[in-house]
């Protein structure tokens, strides 16, 4: 069997609705390693946020921040930051619109405007984190990966025509994450597959949000979770069982990649 590429998102994917991995993930995760494939976390989270999945998993490779940042066996392969111009824009507009902006580096993260703090706790809880504390200098004093930005769908098109250095990936009702343009999990997925020789077909990716999308069309082999949303679920080759049902090891089973 050719060597494989398999890219896991943490949230809804990795992790349980009880926000812990499921046995049979961990096992099956160790048997592709030890079968000699590659094996990735894809997250939109940051290292810090993403720290104790990775570490628990045993993870050595992962992308982060939305495809910002990509690391194999803990070495940085790629970055693609922000770019500070725009984002300065962005600031002023957030800040005149009262709208609360968050930005993360790979180990800290931020709040520079601080209008509702309610609505960003919501949204941070809602993957189990904490809302960051107020810090106007934090931008510059830390290169930026990726923000957050908290609004309603109601300003999605004034913040997309207003930016387009940016993506905007809505991921809770209240917010988005601001990420390059072009940039993605899949970008990166494909430049650490092109790094260790891996051949686009030989990709396997599972994701359940809408930032997984792209990894789930671009991927030889596409695997959405039973807990995806329809929209989500249609990007993908396979839909397995949910985060809570051995989705991932369901499916590696079906694929014949552990028994």
């Amino acid at each position: 069997m050719e060597r494989k590429l398999i890219a896991l998102d943490i949230d809804g994917t990795l992790l349980s609705s009880q926000r812990k991995p499921l046995e049979s993930t961990m096992k099956a995760l160790k048997a592709l390693r030890e079968a000699g494939h590659l094996v990735t976390i894809a997250t939109g989270r940051s290292r810090l946020l993403a720290g104790d999945v990775i570490h628990q998993l045993g993870c050595t490779n992962y992308i982060i921040c939305n495809g910002s940042a990509g690391f194999l066996d803990h070495e940085q392969v790629y970055k693609h930051t922000l770019d500070r111009e725009a984002l300065t824009r962005m600031i002023d507009f957030a800040t005149e619109r009262e709208i609360d902006i968050m930005l993360f580096g790979l180990d800290s993260f931020g709040r520079v405007t601080d209008f509702d703090k309610e609505k960003v706790r919501n949204a941070m809880s809602s993957f189990g984190q904490q809302a960051p504390e107020y810090e106007p200098d934090y931008f510059s004093q830390h290169e930026v990966y990726q923000g957050c930005a908290f609004y309603d769908q109601s300003m999605d098109e004034e913040f997309e025509a207003a930016f387009p250095e940016f993506r905007l990936v809505r991921w809770h009702e209240n917010s988005v994450d601001i990420i390059p343009n072009p940039g993605s999990k899949a970008q990166t997925i494909l430049a650490l597959a092109k790094k260790v020789g891996i051949k686009p077909e030989n990709i396997v990716t599972f994701g359940d949000g809408n930032n997984d999308i792209e990894m789930l069309n671009l991927a030889g082999t596409g695997v959405a979770m039973g807990n995806a949303a329809n929209h989500v679920k249609d990007a993908a080759n396979l839909v397995t069982d949910t985060n809570d049902q051995d989705g991932i090891y369901k499916a590696l089973r079906q694929l014949e990649l552990v028994h």
